[in-house]
């Protein structure tokens, strides 16, 4: 079976808040504003089902960049190393209940995300 997006990720390092303004308008998402997270804004679409998101400031990497669900954040880090890319943040624990991300980069350079969020499936 096929990983699933599990999350979406939109980050700037200019005007994060002109950022959630131009998606909560283009697409008429809901932003909630996080000022504990930076002014990080987790994102509900609105559609039933639909994969969830954050836009907010740049931590690290500035742009868009999508993370799937896996069930071994550590073997799926060496399995993307095996096939040329490149572990560009190992394991963090978000919490208990959110689990952990890892990133890496495909042999292009682009910054891939993975989830091991328990209970998501995949």
């Amino acid at each position: 079976m096929g990983k699933p997006l599990a999350y979406f990720e939109i980050t700037t390092s200019d005007d994060a808040a002109k950022l959630q303004d131009f998606y909560r308008d283009m697409f008429d998402w809901q932003v909630n504003v996080m000022p504990e997270m930076g002014g990080y804004g987790l994102v509900d679409t609105g559609s039933e089902g639909a994969v969830g998101g954050g836009i907010g400031p740049a931590q690290s990497h500035s742009g868009v960049r999508v993370y799937f669900h896996v069930e071994d954040l550590d073997a799926a880090l060496k399995k993307a190393e095996g096939l040329g890319g490149k572990t560009v943040m190992p394991p963090m624990k978000i919490s208990d209940d959110f689990g952990s991300f890892a990133v890496f980069t495909d042999p292009h350079g682009n910054e891939i995300g993975l989830w091991d969020r328990p209970g998501l499936q995949g």
